[in-house]
């Protein structure tokens, strides 16, 4: 059982209004009797309907993240399990460490971890250093480097921003992308300078290739809690965010991500990315990411244990006690499973042990998103007519 005593913060740097793992992180943690706090990006997220947040921070003037950090550890009054939603809180945190552990619950993360893990070219070459297998991966500086991938990878290929957190608002990059054509080069060439644009060579995969592992690790990085996803569909499709994902046992995929946090030492939760490459029967890794996944509440067990959960038993000084492992579980966000899949995705939806937003002891949050994506919508709409 949770110690209820111990509130908790869930942290999200970038504006994501439909960030569904902040949600689900607010909902576990306050449906367990956690007194929720709330320092997100933005003003309009549907997530600060929920009524298991108990308050909602506003960000202080500037960007010092630490001053932000302790400012709202004076308002909660008492230490807080902190939760990092996105990579740059996760660098952000494990960085400031020595400085935030006076007022937060935080693992003892090696403090320059999360940045190498989260920047794709330093996770590339860690890779290459360790021998994990991943897709061959190139820095790409102009036309020349660009026209050289393109040869030698050949279309499509992926094209991804080492540094997706620096990526300015208002661009319409996407963290990755699948180059298919020639002309989609170009665009991205637009906006190299100062930033690390990458090209990876696209690994084939079926139905069945793209899996995930969600973990979190103790002191000693030992895993007390974790498990295997397949990625059924994605948004947008081949480069995107799980839409719909079921809980599978996937022995290989599990056995790489606890060595690899051993090898690494890695403490605290991780969602890692993976396609399985059927012409080498090998698992590529895709990405690795030092923070909450969104879809980790598909991870829960017949006990009600989950990430958040297990997190904040540990940090808290309490033992988890794990119940049965949900094999075939899944998960659907709504929203983006209807882009991906249209009338498709209703039988998913049907059929979901659980939605990323609607619920119904805490429907406002639903209403909120239902009611800005039909905004953004027809906004959309608008603009293409113009």
């Amino acid at each position: 059982m949770l110690d209820c005593t111990v509130p908790a913060l869930v942290l999200r740097l970038d504006v994501n209004n439909f960030h569904h793992g902040t949600l689900a992180a607010i909902r576990s943690l306050g449906r367990a009797g956690v007194e929720v706090h709330g320092l997100i990006g933005g003003t309009g997220s549907p997530t600060f309907r929920s009524k298991y947040l108990a308050r909602g921070h506003p960000w202080p003037g500037g960007p010092d993240v630490v001053r932000a950090l302790t400012q709202v550890a004076q308002r909660i009054g008492r230490p807080a399990v902190l939760l990092a939603l996105d990579d740059a809180g996760a660098i952000a945190v494990a960085e400031h460490a020595a400085e935030l552990r006076a007022h937060y619950l935080i693992p003892d993360q090696v403090p320059g971890l999360p940045r190498t893990l989260a920047d794709k070219r330093l996770l590339a070459q860690l890779c290459s250093g360790l021998g994990i297998v991943q897709p061959e991966t190139r820095l790409i500086t102009g036309e020349h480097d660009a026209a050289a991938a393109v040869t030698d990878f050949g279309l499509p290929l992926v094209a991804k921003w080492a540094q997706p957190w620096l990526l300015p608002a208002g661009t319409g990059l996407r963290n990755t992308s699948l180059v298919r054509r020639p002309s989609q080069v170009t665009p991205l060439l637009q906006h190299v300078e100062g930033r690390d644009l990458l090209f990876q060579r696209f690994v084939p995969g079926g139905p069945h290739s793209d899996w995930f592992f969600h973990g979190y690790f103790d002191e000693n990085s030992r895993c007390l809690y974790g498990g295997a996803g397949r990625k059924e569909r994605a948004y947008p499709r081949g480069a995107g965010l799980t839409t719909y994902g079921r809980w599978l046992p996937n022995p290989v995929v599990e056995g790489t991500a606890r060595e690899l946090a051993a090898r690494l030492g890695y403490r605290g939760v991780l969602d890692i990315d993976f396609r399985h490459d059927a012409g080498r029967d090998a698992y590529h890794l895709l990405d690795f990411n030092p923070r909450l996944g969104a879809q980790f509440r598909l991870f829960s067990d017949s006990s009600g244990l989950d990430l958040v959960r297990a997190a904040h038993l540990h940090l808290s000084g309490r033992h988890a006690v794990r119940g049965r492992a949900g094999h075939g579980r899944t998960y659907v966000v709504e929203n983006y499973d209807l882009l991906t899949a249209g009338p498709k995705s209703l039988p998913a939806l049907c059929a979901a042990d659980e939605l990323a937003w609607l619920s119904a002891d805490d429907p406002r949050p639903f209403v909120a998103m239902a009611g800005q994506a039909v905004k953004r919508g027809f906004t959309r709409l608008a603009r293409t007519r113009t």
